[in-house]
């Protein structure tokens, strides 16, 4: 790497045929006109398209309890495409997509409904040629999945037509407590095997992420180092700089732990700490991603105060403008305890982690928007430049940026020029953007693997009830608790996050 930001030296381009193989199929999307599907789905769908990443034979159906005809859709997806993308659509890309897309009325709970909706599948697998192949996607809030699945068996469309498959994803978050997630785990069951079940978490879908364990494991001078004999922590921030918006009826109920810990942070908990699986595929990876699961000490609801922080945003300045305090968001509880800031203190209990914490925090309000993994390795144990010690020295720090600059840097001690004998402290960096130009966005990916049937980038059921058994018991003591301390919004959360490590000697390093 160098000053130019990461030129890529030797372009290595994968041939066709390992790339995910799409069937033909026909999407269903429960909740085409909320806002996940506004902004994320129908823009992954159309560059899916447009980059001919889309099986010829395919159709989508938009579902929702507004009565729009297949026009009025269209009409509504195209303008969500234009307000979303960067470049505006040509009109033939768009007409020749939007030409897939139709609309089916659906009461969520209404059994009569879905017969229709099989009905109207049936007869657009006929004209489209699809196979039967059914990818249904439930962008709904999460209340309604138990229902939709199961009145989806009741029409017979957890099966494909003619032969066909039928799969279905389901977003986060899968449950709210161990014992939900599990009641959850069992309804969807009764329904769907399991090698139907594609629970998303879109972090996967990144590029910078899946590069980690590329990272790892496909170049040699990391792995020998990325153990306790020379790591002294990790630390894994998802930083946002935004309130909740108008989401308060949903956050209200999730709070960061829920909304951010037991998927998205915990996934990048894995994929830094996991071990090498024997093979790039769906249960050996997800194999390894759950034996670290287990490894992970349960926190111990009597000294929570030595492993959990917890913070709520009250008012602060945030670029040069006043915000408001989480108490004061429109539709939140004037006494609420949710929590719009968490940091964690994780212990890995095996041979390669004894001894290293891992710090995760996520909060809401923060000084700026970040997410990246920093991996600060220990100092050297002797140095010969006297009459410099050990200790005067920065010890080498490896910086995984995920957003919203990707990319990674890598902190070495030089000398500079000179006849003195100094050293200074240089990084080495690499842009993702500057070397391979602007990552797809993450569902795009996700979208092809759940239609190729790769179930890597998903989560399986024994990850998600390891997850909610690890975070069970933070929930139940913070619900038990008062009131969470308050942080001042544009900063990086309450003080105890800071103290969370001092106890180590460590301090945050991301984004201070």
């Amino acid at each position: 790497m160098s000053p130019s930001r990461g030129k890529v030296l030797r372009p290595v381009s994968l041939p066709a045929a390992s790339g995910p193989r799409v069937s033909p199929c026909g999407v269903v999307i429960f909740g085409a006109s909320g806002d996940l599907a506004e902004r994320k789905l129908f823009p992954s769908l159309f560059n899916l398209h447009t980059e001919g990443f889309l099986p010829a034979a395919f159709f989508a159906v938009g579902t929702g309890r507004t009565a729009l005809t297949d026009d009025s859709f269209r009409s509504h997806v195209a303008e969500a495409l234009k307000a979303i993308l960067k470049s505006p659509p040509s009109a033939a890309d768009l007409d020749e997509f939007l030409a897939h897309f139709y609309y089916q009325r659906l009461d969520y709970g209404n059994t009569e409904d879905y017969r229709g909706l099989a009905a109207r599948i049936a007869e657009l697998e006929a004209r489209h040629g699809t196979g039967g192949n059914r990818l249904h996607y439930l962008s709904i809030p999460p209340s309604l999945y138990e229902t939709v699945v199961e009145r989806l068996g009741g029409a017979g469309l957890a099966r494909g037509g003619g032969g066909g498959w039928s799969r279905i994803v389901i977003e986060k978050p899968f449950g709210r407590d161990a014992g939900s997630a599990r009641v959850l785990s069992e309804k969807v069951w009764k329904v769907f095997n399991e090698d139907q079940i594609y629970r998303i978490d879109h972090y996967l879908g990144k590029e910078t992420v899946q590069n980690i364990l590329v990272l790892r494991f496909a170049n040699i001078f990391f792995e020998p180092v990325w153990n306790r004999n020379f790591v002294d922590h990790v630390e894994i921030t998802v930083a946002e700089d935004i309130g909740i918006g108008h989401r308060a009826g949903y956050y209200e109920e999730a709070g960061v732990l829920r909304d951010m810990f037991q998927n998205h942070l915990f996934q990048l908990l894995c994929i830094t700490a996991m071990e090498a699986p024997s093979g790039f595929e769906a249960d050996r990876v997800r194999d390894e991603k759950s034996k670290l699961l287990r490894a992970v000490r349960p926190f111990d609801p009597a000294r929570l105060d030595e492993t959990a922080v917890r913070g709520q945003y009250g008012r602060g300045d945030v670029a040069g403008v006043l915000q408001r305090a989480y108490l004061e968001e429109p539709g939140v509880a004037p006494r609420s305890k949710t929590e719009t800031f968490a940091a964690l203190k994780v212990s890995i209990d095996n041979w390669r982690w004894e001894g290293v914490p891992f710090y995760l925090r996520s909060g809401k309000r923060l000084a700026q928007r970040l997410t990246e993994i920093v991996v600060q390795f220990k100092r050297i144990p002797h140095l010969m430049f006297h009459p410099l010690h050990a200790e005067d020295l920065s010890a080498n720090r490896l910086v995984l940026r995920i957003q919203p600059e990707e990319g990674l840097s890598l902190t070495v001690e030089t000398k500079r020029p000179g006849p003195a004998l100094s050293l200074g402290t240089v990084g080495m960096d690499f842009s993702y953007e500057h070397a391979f130009g602007e990552s797809p966005e993450a569902y795009e990916r996700l979208f092809l693997d759940a239609m190729a049937g790769d179930q890597t980038l998903f989560t399986r059921s024994d990850w998600v009830d390891l997850s909610w058994s690890l975070l069970t018991p933070v929930l139940e003591s913070w619900r038990n608790a008062g009131a969470p301390p308050v942080y001042a919004s544009g900063s990086w959360g309450p003080p105890d996050a800071d103290r969370l490590l001092a106890a180590q000697g460590h301090r945050w390093r991301s984004g201070q």
